[in-house]
Formats: C-alpha cells, sequence, structure tokens
C-alpha cells in the first residue's frame, strides 16, 4: 500500500461516514475549534483495526509514522485520531526516535486541541515512560515549546508516571518550571496532574501548591484541590496583595 493511496482511502472513509450532526454535538466542548467529519467512534476504531491488520504485513512503525505525519496536518478530528490509533497498535515497537516523531505531530500546523492531546498523552506518550523506552528527561524540552499543546503535554502525559517508581517529589519538581505558565489549556492540564498526585501522595503536593498558591495561576489551583474538602481547600487559597 502506497502511503497516498491509504490516504485516499482514509480521506474516503470519512467523508463517506460523515454526520454533520454528530460534528454540531460535539463542538461546543472545542473552543479552540473542531474541524470534523463526525463520524461514529466505534464505526472508526473498527476501521482502524481491519486497516492496521492489513497494512501492517507489509509496512513497519516508521511507515505508520510517515502516514501519521500526513493525517495530523489536515487539521481533521478523526485523522488525526486515526494517526494516533495506528500507533497505539504498536507499543511495543516505540524507540527513542519514534518519541521525536511523535513530537512534530504537536508544533505547529499538527494536532491542536485538547481532545487530541489527552488521548495522545494518556495512551502513547505515556508508554514512553511506562516501557522505559526514555527517561522523564526526555519530556524536558517540551515544558518551555511554543505549543502550548506540547506543552499541556507533559503534566498530562505524567499522570501515568504516578504509577511508575517515581518519587511524587520527582515529578512534582519537573513540573515546578511549567507553574507560570499563562496558557488556560496548560492550566487544565498541570492542575490535572497536582489533584491526582494529591489523590496518592497528599503531602508533598500540599508543600507545592502553598508554595505556588499566589503566583500560579488559580484554575491551577481550582483544578488541583477539587477532591479536597471545603476546609482543606481554604488552605490554598490566594493571599490578597
Amino acid at each position: 500500500m502506497e502511503l497516498q493511496n491509504a490516504l485516499k482511502e482514509i480521506h474516503h472513509f470519512c467523508e463517506t461516514n460523515a454526520n454533520p450532526a454528530l460534528v454540531q454535538k460535539y463542538e461546543r466542548y472545542f473552543v479552540e475549534g473542531y474541524d470534523a467529519y463526525g463520524v461514529d467512534g466505534k464505526l472508526t476504531d473498527a476501521r482502524r483495526r481491519q486497516w492496521f491488520a492489513e497494512w501492517s504485513q507489509e509496512h513497519d512503525l516508521n511507515w505508520f509514522l510517515d502516514l501519521g505525519d500526513r493525517l495530523v496536518r489536515t487539521g481533521k478530528y478523526e485523522e488525526g485520531w486515526f494517526a494516533m490509533g495506528f500507533i497505539t497498535l504498536q507499543l511495543k515497537s516505540l524507540t527513542p526516535d519514534s518519541l521525536s516523531r511523535i513530537a512534530a505531530w504537536l508544533e505547529e500546523g499538527g494536532l491542536r486541541n485538547w481532545a487530541h492531546i489527552d488521548t495522545l498523552s494518556g495512551d502513547l506518550l505515556s508508554q514512553f515512560l511506562v516501557r522505559k523506552v526514555v527517561p522523564l528527561s526526555a519530556f524536558a524540552g517540551w515544558r518551555s515549546s511554543p505549543s502550548k499543546w506540547k506543552r499541556r503535554a507533559v503534566p498530562v502525559t505524567l499522570i501515568k508516571a504516578l504509577k511508575l517508581d517515581y518519587k511524587t517529589g520527582e515529578l512534582l519538581s519537573f513540573i515546578d518550571p511549567m507553574m507560570g505558565d499563562t496558557e488556560k489549556v496548560v492550566h487544565q492540564g498541570l492542575g490535572w496532574f497536582l489533584r491526582e498526585a494529591w489523590k496518592r501522595d497528599p503531602e508533598p503536593v500540599e508543600v507545592f501548591l502553598l508554595k505556588w498558591k499566589d503566583t500560579c495561576a488559580r484554575l491551577i489551583v481550582q483544578y488541583a484541590t477539587e477532591k479536597m474538602s471545603k476546609e482543606e481547600k481554604l488552605r490554598f487559597r490566594k493571599v490578597k496583595a
């Protein structure tokens, strides 16, 4: 299968199964825009597995990464999802170079909404740590990326790292340089990570929040303290100047 023919098949599938009603149903969740065909998720998943069973007989991970490069740049929601989905079926084949390839999907002209980023982070990027393909430091440069989506991916990826042998303090130190970020989508990712870390290991997270509560974005604290009692939340109120 030639790459161009694979792309044509995917485009044709999406166009044939497009449903404007589904686009209208979900677009309200995407303030950054939602460029989609409106294909049913179960249908896309079944087709993904069929294509992978066929195409993987003659192509390796790098071919699917090449395909993904082209898919994510269309801007179409389903095509970005296919790009990620093909790689999640090949987790045993991941290499450090694979991470570099996927990292480019988060830069200008690539994946550009929270659903893509959170799926990519939880199902794929986290596997680079779970499977010890790369060390935590491989994501260090992402923390200051010009792409807000690449920055959001850092804390969301680390949520699954909480179940590994990393100490909570190590992960908190890793996100510390990001706590002054100015983008809402990054604030949400940081707060989500801190909330999950607090559920696992409250004390170091509370110390961390006390350090940042007066200077970081309030949305981070709001998300991080979501599961706390009203009394506990009072400790993390911002002190007015």
